[in-house]
């Protein structure tokens, strides 16, 4: 039978909804941004130059390809999941993608493996990369506070970049009533980045910076301003010029304007009232933390260049891979940017109808994406359970 959620009043759903992005994580340790001074020293020199990985040449083999496909359909079947697009790909044994179910409910429209997806919070892992080549290049510190890049934030000169990097910085998300109000007035508009961070501007703090962890979109977007400030570039034009164009990432896009999603693409779909309801995508509500839209490649690129280290120097790498046990996303740990899950290192995104999983296996090499259009059921990140199954497949298979 597929999960069927229980019903949830409107506006405690579109809350749910357009906070997936932003789910509270508590971790109850402390010291969580460890001690000041702690980050590698920046140094004025080039972060590592980066080309596009090429996929590995061949198919996998066909009992294997039955197992991946089984996988991915099963989960799809257990919660009811409309469409999904994935991969594997393994250096040295070949390749594997797949498209299954339907892009649009309503025209029967089928997935294909070349649309363009919304991967949320996955762009985190491109915005915080970004921050960490800065660092690389000498053009900021991890060490630096927040308040010496965006004015207003409270305990902004305490909040380091690091802290906002790896979910310790305490400060507040700007997902709360008077950003619902707002939204809810206008579901179209087209919020700007300095729009969203004015909603975190003078609100009172979750908890001393470095002393928990709580995962939000701010933390995120105001890593985003400080790209633009330290730049001198829109966050956009930062992103495809240092990260986006050098590993020829030419499906992948920052988009505000729903209207220039264009091309072949999946509608994002929640479960309510016991059937699949369309989402009104608006993408400028999350941006530097969840408005990159992508391909299955370009996932593919994007999973093997964060998990192996290529974006940056080795000891930035592994300064990222500092990590700490959260309940919430579905991590074992949650580092800096990244996450890890039973050895492979990774991003999830999740919301206003549409789940992803990007994730690198730095043992083997092999890379897993994948992308689903459906979201916010309780308990479940559809991608990431797919993500597991997957995984799950190439173990079983390299043991047995």
């Amino acid at each position: 039978m597929p999960h069927r959620p229980p019903q949830i009043p409107r506006r405690s759903r579109l809350l749910l909804v357009l906070a997936a992005a932003s789910t509270v994580l508590l971790a109850g340790c402390t010291s969580a941004g460890g001690e000041r001074g702690s980050s590698p020293s920046a140094s004025p020199s080039a972060a590592p130059a980066l080309t596009r990985p090429a996929a590995p040449e061949g198919e996998l083999p066909a009992e294997l390809q039955t197992r991946l496909q089984s996988a991915v359909e099963g989960v799809m079947a257990e919660y009811d999941v409309p469409g999904a697009a994935a991969g594997v790909w393994i250096p040295g044994k070949g390749s594997w993608t797949t498209a299954i179910g339907v892009a649009d409910v309503a025209g029967n429209v089928p997935v294909t493996t070349d649309m363009s997806w919304p991967i949320r919070s996955v762009t985190k892992s491109y915005t915080v990369s970004l921050i960490l080549r800065l660092a690389d290049e000498g053009r900021l510190s991890l060490d630096d506070t927040i308040d010496q890049y965006v004015d207003g934030i409270t305990d902004g000169d305490r909040i380091t970049l690091l802290e906002l990097a790896n979910m310790s910085s305490g400060n507040a998300d700007y997902v709360g009533e008077a950003f619902l109000d707002d939204f809810q007035k206008d579901p179209g508009k087209v919020y700007t980045l300095d729009e969203l961070n004015a909603f975190v501007v003078g609100q009172p703090a979750q908890f001393e910076p470095g002393t928990d962890y709580l995962y939000t979109n701010a933390n995120t977007n105001l890593l985003g301003a400080v790209i633009e400030k330290v730049t001198g570039q829109p966050y956009a034009d930062a992103l495809r010029e240092r990260i986006l164009d050098p590993l020829g990432q030419t499906g992948t896009r920052y988009v505000t304007d729903v209207d220039d999603w264009t091309g072949p693409h999946p509608t994002g779909y929640v479960q309510a009232d016991g059937t699949l309801q369309p989402q009104q995508e608006n993408p400028s509500i999350l941006g530097p933390a969840g408005s990159l839209f992508s391909t299955l490649d370009d996932g593919r690129v994007w999973a093997d260049t964060l998990g192996s280290g290529a974006l940056l120097k080795p000891e930035t790498q592994e300064l990222r891979e500092v990590g700490h046990e959260i309940p919430r996303p579905p991590y074992d740990l949650y580092a800096v940017g990244i996450g890890e899950t039973n050895g492979w290192w990774g991003h999830n995104g999740e919301g206003v109808g549409f789940t992803a999983a990007t994730f690198y296996d730095p043992e083997t090499g092999a890379s897993i994406v994948v992308y689903m259009n459906e979201s916010n059921i309780p308990g479940v990140h559809p991608a990431d359970a797919a993500f597991r199954a997957l995984a799950a497949v190439l173990t079983d298979a390299a043991t047995s």
